[in-house]
């Protein structure tokens, strides 16, 4: 799987194009809906994924559903692994920055697009509406679980991956 990231809006959230062969997913299509576009070129848009609804995360999202005509991806999926054509990943809630937290993991590829969740050295913000510091926590407490070689895509920032998240991040260290 190949991936681009496309930093749109003025709060630089991060977009990401994943593509196999010709087919590709948008996830968080944040704001700038003509340079997403751009971005994915001549590949098929074959459906969006969001990571949570918050406006920066959304921007572009009716936009690109009406031009490509696809199905968006969310929260109101259950736990478990889905397929689109060549692409294969597994939705894991992860509430705590927001109600409507996902976090999608492509097992295969060793990756997670964990949106607002998590940030390399630190977490999503918990003191907004619709946050809760206990679910994030419990969300905290799930993605731990996983094998610490998973790099994770966050919604703002760097790359960064779950090993070093789990050495370096003190929310982590502190999540009981």
């Amino acid at each position: 799987m190949k991936i681009k990231t496309v930093k749109v809006g003025y709060l630089e959230t991060n977009c990401y194009i994943a593509s196999i062969d010709n087919d590709c997913l948008i996830i968080d299509p944040g704001d700038e809906v003509d340079k997403i576009i751009n971005e994915i070129g001549n590949l098929k848009p074959i459906g969006i994924i969001i990571t949570h609804y918050h406006f920066d995360h959304i921007g572009a999202l009716k936009e690109l559903v009406n031009k490509y005509n696809i199905k968006v991806y969310d929260y109101k999926l259950e736990e478990k692994e889905y397929t689109i054509n060549n692409f294969k990943f597994k939705i894991i809630h992860t509430k705590g920055h927001d109600d409507t937290c996902i976090t999608i993991y492509f097992e295969k590829d060793k990756l997670m697009f964990v949106g607002d969740f998590i940030f390399k050295d630190s977490i999503g913000r918990i003191d907004l509406e619709n946050s809760n510091k206990l679910d994030m926590f419990e969300s905290i407490n799930k993605i731990k679980k996983y094998p610490n070689d998973i790099i994770l895509y966050p919604g703002h920032g760097e790359i960064t991956n779950l090993g070093y998240e789990k050495e370096n991040n003190i929310y982590f260290k502190n999540a009981q």
